[in-house]
């Protein structure tokens, strides 16, 4: 039976955006901005330039049956859709690989905004410095985790009828690495492992999901999704809070 509060885990991410304007969390929220802002100029240039020769090539690879010729469309709309998730997370890993010491630190601030107490003592840039390679590593097991169950549906999409099953396991995956990528950042400031954190949502799965869904639908956004990774930290720190209180 899947656990937790689908409804509560939607109101996260607007919990997110209120707290990045608080005065004590905007300049963590600022550096990560500008970080993205470049990120998303190169994504844009790479989208405009792979799009069309990504979609062609998946379309090729359809079986030359003449009434799958009449639905290239619907396949046309749903290979497009798989295509813009998968470059939508891949916009988040390369921002969270940059910005992930700042991103740990602005989950920290938010958790002490919300709970008035300390996460950790050591509030120097520092700290920040030296949880840098912690940092990056926590990142780097999002990715091995990622990498081979994105491979698994981009294989089963391009089968055809099956795929209109992988396009929407595509979105729920999507949202439920949404979910891991940002609740992962309060999570290892407590020093929770990787694995540990990815059992702990599991038990709450329908508030995970909750979280994760409108985080990949503005990750698919032009300019939008330029600041819902501070959004989503922030929300994620929102997250940590009341679901650790909640049974």
């Amino acid at each position: 039976m899947l656990k937790g509060n689908f409804f509560r885990g939607l109101g996260y991410l607007g919990q997110g955006f209120r707290l990045i304007q608080q005065p004590g969390l905007r300049l963590f929220v600022i550096i990560p901005l500008v970080i993205n802002i470049l990120l998303f100029g190169l994504l844009f240039y790479f989208l405009g330039e792979m799009f069309t020769v990504l979609i062609d090539g998946a379309m090729n690879m359809l079986p030359d049956w003449a009434w799958l010729q009449s639905l290239d469309w619907l396949f046309w709309l749903l290979y497009g859709v798989v295509i813009v998730l998968m470059l939508a997370y891949g916009f988040v890993i390369v921002a969270n690989l940059i910005g992930s010491p700042f991103y740990g630190y602005l989950a920290e601030l938010t958790e002490k905004h919300l709970t008035g107490q300390e996460v950790n003592t050591d509030e120097s840039w520092g700290q920040i410095i030296r949880d840098i390679p912690r940092s990056l590593w926590r990142e780097v097991q999002k990715i091995v985790y990622y990498l081979p169950r994105a491979l698994a549906l981009f294989v089963i999409g391009l089968v055809p009828v099956v795929n209109i099953v992988a396009a929407v396991l595509w979105f729920l995956f999507n949202s439920w690495m949404m979910a891991l990528q940002y609740v992962d950042y309060p999570a290892d400031n407590h020093r929770v492992s990787f694995p540990d954190l990815r059992r702990s949502l599991a038990g709450a799965r329908l508030s995970a999901l909750g979280f994760g869904l409108p985080v990949a639908l503005a990750a698919m956004v032009p300019v939008l999704n330029l600041i819902v990774v501070p959004a989503a930290v922030c929300g994620a720190a929102a997250f940590w809070v009341r679901e650790n209180q909640s049974d």
